[in-house]
C-alpha cells in the first residue's frame, strides 16, 4: 500500500521542481487519500517477431497493458462498481492521478466516492511493451501544436468557432509556463496505425474487464472507439460507458484532426455488432449527409433509413461529455445523434449548455475538473 498523496505530489515536483498548489476550494483532503495499490499486466499474445536491425526472429508478447488498481482503504460497505479509465492519444493513466498543476485528479475523486479505479497505459505506450515493427508510433507534435489543440485554444487563430471560449486551462498553456511544461513532459509516443491500435486495445481492455467483472468504463478521445469495442464484446459486464469527447464524429475526420473518410463502422474502424450485419468492411452500411444545426457546427453523416442497430451497445447506457470550447464542440452532437439512431441509450452532457463554461479537450485536468467529475458521478449513481 502506498501514500497516494506522496506518490503523486512527488511525481509532479520531480517534473516541475515545485510543489503543486491546490486551486480548487475544498479539494485538499483528496490529496490525502491513501488507497490500496496493486499493479498488474493484462492481455497480450505471443507471436514471432523479426527484429528489423538484426533480422533475427524470436518469440515475444505484444498487446499487453500496464494497469494500476487503486482501491478505497478500508473498503466501504455496499461499494459501487469499479471504474476502468482509458486515456486518449499520447496520454497514460497518469492523466487521472493529479492535474499538471498539482490538484487532485479524477482518481482521487472517485476513490473518495467509494469506487475502485483502474488506471492503465495503452499497448505500446508508457509502461506497456512495444516491439519495433508492430505498426508505427508517432507523437502529437511540437509544443505550439499541443497548445493550439489543448491548452491555449482561445489563442489558436479561431481554428473552430468555439475556440475563443476557452478559459479553464491553468496557466498560459504555452511553452515556458510551468503547468504547460509539466503537461508536455507527460506526452508519449502512441500507435498511429488505427487498425492495430484499435484491435490491441479492444483485446487488452476486454481481458481487463474479464478480471474486474461488472464495471463502468470512462474513456477519453482516441479511446472512445476502444470503449465501444469493449462494450460490444463485453456487454454483459460493462454497466455504463462514459465517453469524454470520444473519437469521431461517425464515418469521417473533421478539422483540426483531419478530413476525409474514417471509422468505416461509424464508431469504430473495425467490425462491431450491427443487426442486420454491416457486412465485410462495413460495405453494407449506407450513409446520408444531414445538414449542420447552425454555422458553428459541422454536418453529420448518418445511416440511411432504416438504420442498422448496435444490438450489444444498446444494452449499455452511455454518457457523452463535451467541453464548450473544445474542437469536439462542433461535432460531438453528431456522435450523440448517431448513437440514438442505432439504438443506444445515450445522455449528452454538453457542458456549456449545462452552465459549465470554458472547457477544452483536456477537461478532466482543467481548473474546474472536479465540477465535471461531479456531473459524471451523478450520472453513474443513476446507472
Amino acid at each position: 500500500m502506498v501514500n497516494f498523496r506522496t506518490l503523486t505530489s512527488f511525481a509532479y515536483m520531480a517534473q516541475c521542481g515545485i510543489l503543486g498548489t491546490n486551486a480548487y476550494d475544498g479539494s485538499s483532503r483528496l490529496l490525502d487519500i491513501v488507497p490500496k495499490r496493486e499493479v498488474l499486466y493484462v492481455g497480450g499474445r505471443y507471436t514471432n517477431i523479426t527484429d528489423s536491425i538484426t533480422n533475427v526472429t524470436s518469440m515475444a508478447m505484444v498487446g499487453q497493458i500496464y494497469v494500476e488498481k487503486l482501491s478505497p482503504h478500508p473498503a466501504p460497505r455496499n461499494q459501487p462498481l469499479p471504474i476502468i479509465f482509458i486515456a486518449g492519444a499520447a496520454q497514460t493513466g497518469t492523466n487521472f492521478l493529479e492535474t499538471p498543476d498539482g490538484r487532485p485528479g479524477w482518481a482521487s475523486y472517485f476513490i473518495d466516492k467509494g469506487h475502485t479505479v483502474y488506471l492503465s497505459d495503452q499497448p505500446a505506450r508508457g509502461r506497456s511493451f512495444w516491439f519495433p515493427g508492430q505498426g508505427n508510433v508517432g507523437t502529437l507534435g511540437p509544443p505550439n501544436a499541443v497548445s493550439d489543440l489543448f491548452t491555449d485554444v482561445a489563442n489558436n487563430g479561431n481554428q473552430w468557432p468555439q475556440a475563443k471560449l476557452h478559459t479553464q486551462w491553468p496557466g498560459t498553456g504555452r511553452m515556458g509556463d510551468q503547468t504547460f511544461d509539466a503537461f508536455y513532459r507527460s506526452q508519449m509516443q502512441f500507435q498511429i496505425d488505427p487498425f492495430i491500435g484499435e484491435e490491441q486495445n479492444a483485446q487488452a481492455y476486454s481481458a481487463l474487464v474479464d478480471i474486474v467483472g461488472p464495471c463502468y468504463i470512462i474513456t477519453h478521445s482516441q479511446a472512445g472507439a476502444y470503449g465501444w469495442r469493449v462494450g460490444d464484446m463485453r456487454s454483459d459486464l460493462v454497466k455504463g460507458l462514459v465517453q469524454l469527447e470520444p473519437s469521431g464524429p461517425p464515418f469521417t475526420f473533421r478539422p483540426p484532426i483531419g478530413t476525409g473518410p474514417a471509422l468505416a463502422f461509424g464508431l469504430t474502424d473495425l467490425a462491431i455488432q450491427y443487426n442486420p450485419s454491416a457486412g465485410k468492411d462495413a460495405k453494407d452500411i449506407k450513409t446520408v449527409i444531414e445538414p449542420a444545426i447552425d454555422a458553428n457546427h459541422y454536418e453529420c453523416i448518418m445511416q440511411s433509413a432504416p438504420a442498422k442497430q448496435l444490438t450489444n451497445l444498446a444494452k449499455i447506457p452511455e454518457l457523452i461529455v463535451t467541453g464548450e470550447a473544445s474542437f469536439h464542440a462542433p461535432t460531438d452532437y453528431c456522435t450523440v445523434k448517431y448513437l440514438r439512431q442505432v439504438g443506444v441509450d445515450v445522455e449528452f452532457a454538453d457542458l456549456g449548455k449545462e452552465g459549465i463554461h470554458g472547457n477544452g479537450h483536456m477537461l478532466f485536468m482543467e481548473k474546474n475538473n472536479l465540477e465535471i467529475a461531479d456531473r459524471v458521478y451523478k450520472w453513474l449513481k443513476k446507472h
